[in-house]
């Protein structure tokens, strides 16, 4: 704690485990301002062996009476301290907040109760009390170090309390192993540590620093300079080596660690940012170390064990994160494989061409269940198909794999009409797929590819792009009732022309769908882009759609299949 002086504050009473005793300020004054009375020697002598600290002082605040106590504290006789100003007689630190705690009582007639700012002769700490007496002052120190470590110690635990908190609140979503604890490191500074740096072991086994901060604004940069180069140079008996390979914390000093370095810039770096201590903790994640978390402290400050039982906590959520994280993009890696292998490249067919794209979330665990398909039905019209199970897990994955097949199967068998696949689909699914639901829609190109034929199953709508930039929307926003609801419903099938040169485009609502964003609004700008790509090659098309709606990763699978219908004569 610093050496200024804390504000006078209302009195409290001394600690009940203190050895010293408050005596009230009507006794003090008559003991010691009386001195004709018949009881003012006993008076003087219990003044004088009472086990506080007292002194008193005139109204220039120049010391007139003190205790053995007050001898004993400050290790000076009373002919040392006698006539002396407070200040000059008691310690520095001791003596001004005394001064000022007695003006102030002088100023205002009544006890004021000062607090010091810092420890005193042998390791106490004191509260100081001043009152008017006839002659001036009494002035009493009062021993409230029980107190005082009982505060700190409340204020130790809370301020760990909230710090692991926030430590799983900022992990415990995470979707990126890295990204996440890369910010771990502003979170445990100052609280735990004057500066961090956190590694983690990546998937090839090898060990990279995601991320560092220095409580000194200072020396930020110097540190991120540093954890950009100590992992090539540090050696196998480094305290992060070491807490890397046996899973175990690591302490040690920091001209150990400085001995261990080979010359160069690492070694410079940790010297220039002069730490006086390491403290190493292994990131653990079921039987494997994922990482570690470099604690450095400065010279002056010490680690104790519930410091180290505090990191080892943080630790432990910080390596549950990863090895979550691994997990998840293990999972991600199978359904997206599992979708991929699904989603085939379209046959070629005559008369037109035929695009198709899938672009998996950047969330991993939303991976789900967009599909596309193109095939010849039995009487060889082209048929594009879009669809989406609802979910986003390896069980959407495998879903849309299974309702892929059934409509691909009963399209082809039947030779039926959209709106009639789509019923059967919707029958199958609640006969064998009991709770799954899914949107989709069937676009059929009939007589050569000039009549297009569609039905809607809750999926955005279609939309059809003609030779001259004009854009369409195919049938209703919403659609009708999504499958796997209810296979009775009645279904509607629409058509309308084609002209050559017309593009017909199925999506999924990945394409469209932004968070504090409309469907509509959605909609909307993809027919604006679709409309200024009128002309555009269908594979170039399809790549220039997906880069000006997505703008990068999207949040959800994004799937579409476009159909361009050849010129003819």
């Amino acid at each position: 704690m610093g050496d200024r002086h804390l504000g006078c504050r209302p009195q409290e009473p001394a600690d009940s485990t203190s050895p010293l005793v408050a005596v009230s300020s009507d006794a003090l004054s008559s003991a010691i301002a009386a001195p004709g009375r018949s009881d003012a020697p006993t008076a003087a002598r219990v003044l004088d062996t009472m086990p506080a600290p007292l002194c008193c002082l005139d109204d220039q605040c120049r010391v007139t009476y003190v205790n053995a106590e007050t001898e004993r504290l400050l290790g000076r006789s009373r002919a040392e301290l006698l006539h002396r100003p407070v200040a000059e007689a008691f310690p520095e630190g001791v003596g001004a907040p005394m001064e000022s705690a007695g003006r102030a009582a002088l100023a205002s007639g009544k006890p004021i109760a000062v607090e010091l700012s810092r420890r005193c002769p042998q390791g106490h700490w004191y509260e100081v009390r001043a009152w008017p007496t006839p002659d001036g002052l009494a002035v009493q120190l009062l021993d409230v170090t029980a107190r005082r470590a009982a505060q700190e110690a409340a204020a130790r635990t809370a301020a760990r309390s909230a710090l692991l908190a926030r430590v799983t609140a900022e992990l415990s979503g995470a979707l990126d192993g890295a990204s996440a604890l890369g910010r771990l490191a502003r979170l445990v500074v100052p609280e735990l540590a004057d500066s961090c740096i956190v590694t983690v072991v990546d998937r090839e086994g090898r060990p990279r620093d995601v991320g560092s901060w220095h409580g000194d604004p200072q020396r930020r940069a110097l540190l991120a300079r540093y954890a950009a180069v100590r992992l090539s140079t540090l050696p196998a008996a480094s305290p992060v080596a070491q807490a890397l390979r046996a899973g175990t914390p690591v302490i040690d000093s920091i001209e150990s660690v400085l001995a261990l370095m080979p010359p160069g810039e690492p070694r410079d770096l940790l010297r220039a940012l002069g730490p006086e201590q390491a403290v190493v903790l292994p990131l653990p994640a079921q039987s494997r170390t994922v990482g570690v978390l470099t604690l450095y402290l400065d010279p002056g400050r010490g680690v104790d064990e519930d410091d180290l039982a505090t990191a080892r906590e943080v630790a432990l959520v910080a390596g549950r994160t990863v090895d979550r994280v691994h997990r998840l993009s293990q999972q991600a890696q199978l359904a997206e494989g599992l979708q991929r292998s699904l989603l085939t490249d379209p046959p070629a067919m005559d008369g037109v061409a035929v695009a198709v794209r899938y672009v998996p979330a950047a969330e991993a665990a939303r991976v789900g269940g967009d599909w596309y398909d193109a095939f010849l039905d039995r009487n060889g019209d082209p048929v594009v198909v879009i669809g989406d199970v609802v979910g986003h897990d390896t069980e959407a994955a495998a879903a849309m794999g299974q309702m892929r097949g059934l409509l691909r199967g009963i399209a082809h068998y039947s030779g039926a009409g959209p709106a009639e696949v789509l019923r059967g689909l919707d029958e199958a699914i609640v006969d064998m797929h009991a709770g799954s639901l899914a949107t989709a829609a069937i676009a059929r190109l009939e007589r050569g590819g000039r009549l297009l034929r569609w039905a809607n199953a809750g999926h955005p709508p279609p939309l059809l792009l003609d030779a001259g930039g004009t854009v369409t929307v195919l049938g209703e926003v919403e659609g009708d009732l999504l499958l796997g609801v209810d296979p009775a419903v009645h279904r509607r099938e629409e058509t309308c022309h084609v002209g050559p040169g017309a593009t017909v485009l199925l999506y999924t609502d990945g394409l469209i769908e932004r968070r504090g964003d409309s469907l509509d609004n959605g909609l909307a700008r993809l027919r604006r882009h679709l409309a200024a790509l009128a002309g555009t090659p269908l594979d170039q098309l399809c790549d220039q759609l997906l880069d000006r709606m997505l703008e990068g990763t999207p949040q959800d699978d994004v799937a579409l299949v476009a159909v361009t219908v050849g010129a003819r004569g």
